[in-house]
């Protein structure tokens, strides 16, 4: 497996990680309702980061395209996290951004 998928496969799943943990925490807050779009954003886009991850560990034909859509996804995911003071939302929207340019250059 080449170095490119390794560091890209690396950036999905702490991505994956940051959006389980902003998602669980997101729940606890007090103001769910406020909260529901980070939290709907950050279940879908840990489902595409691992789901992303399995392609490049899988040498899928798909990766190029599966990496793009992931990549459009934790931008989303990331804005969204961006606009919420909470230590979780901000290091998941970090960790979104990071894996968005990963996965941009693995899709070009």
């Amino acid at each position: 497996m080449n170095a490119t998928y390794e560091e890209c496969i690396k950036a999905c799943l702490e991505c994956m990680e940051a959006c389980n943990v902003c998602y669980d925490a997101c729940l606890k807050e007090e103001d769910v309702k406020m909260m529901a779009d980070c939290i709907r954003l950050d279940r879908e886009c840990a489902d595409i980061c691992a789901f992303a991850a399995k392609a490049m560990q899988t040498d899928s034909p798909f990766t190029k395209q599966i990496c793009q859509l992931c990549a459009d996804m934790c931008e989303a995911c990331g804005n969204e996290c961006k606009k919420h003071d909470h230590d979780h939302c901000q290091q998941c929207a970090e960790a979104c951004f990071r894996c968005a340019e990963h996965c941009r250059k693995m899709a070009s």
